[in-house]
């Protein structure tokens, strides 16, 4: 298999050092309260395991899911970020075996954060859209940050 790239930005109406603070420093706190809908509890530090219960029926499985997210990249200075997911239904769903989600901050305003996104993945099913499928995930949570912390 082959390691495939698929880039992003997004542009939120959120400073620099706050996005940060929410997306790597508290995501032990932020997450469960933006993604209540899927994400029961996070736990530990240097890895995040997500209890992730899936109400869809667009997917048999089980109702209680656990995902293994391990941090890869934690770089305050340059507002750098990565997490790759060890186990769970990031990866079987959509068939990948390896997915590595990139978060590079970039000030562009006292309000206003540019935020650089890729994803690297492996999949032996490949289909039209297997990027934007990997990306999605990771776009959704930048927006979900935004969206908590214009509203605290």
């Amino acid at each position: 298999m082959v390691v495939k790239t698929k880039q992003d930005q997004i542009t939120v109406g959120v400073a620099v050092e706050a996005l940060w603070k929410a997306m790597a420093l508290d995501a032990l706190n932020v997450i469960p309260k933006i993604m209540s809908s899927i994400v029961r509890s996070i736990d530990g530090l240097k890895e995040m395991v997500a209890l992730v219960p899936f109400c869809s029926s667009t997917y048999s499985v089980e109702s209680n899911r656990v995902q293994t997210e391990k941090i890869v990249e934690l770089d305050e200075s340059q507002y750098r970020y990565a997490l790759q997911v060890v186990e769970g239904p990031a990866l079987t769903l959509r068939n990948f075996s390896a997915l590595t989600s990139f978060f590079q901050l970039r000030k562009i305003g006292e309000q206003e954060t540019l935020v650089d996104m890729k994803v690297e993945y492996e999949t032996d099913k490949e289909e039209a859209n297997t990027g934007e499928i990997a990306m999605q995930p990771v776009t959704s949570y930048i927006q979900l940050l935004e969206k908590y912390l214009l509203e605290s």
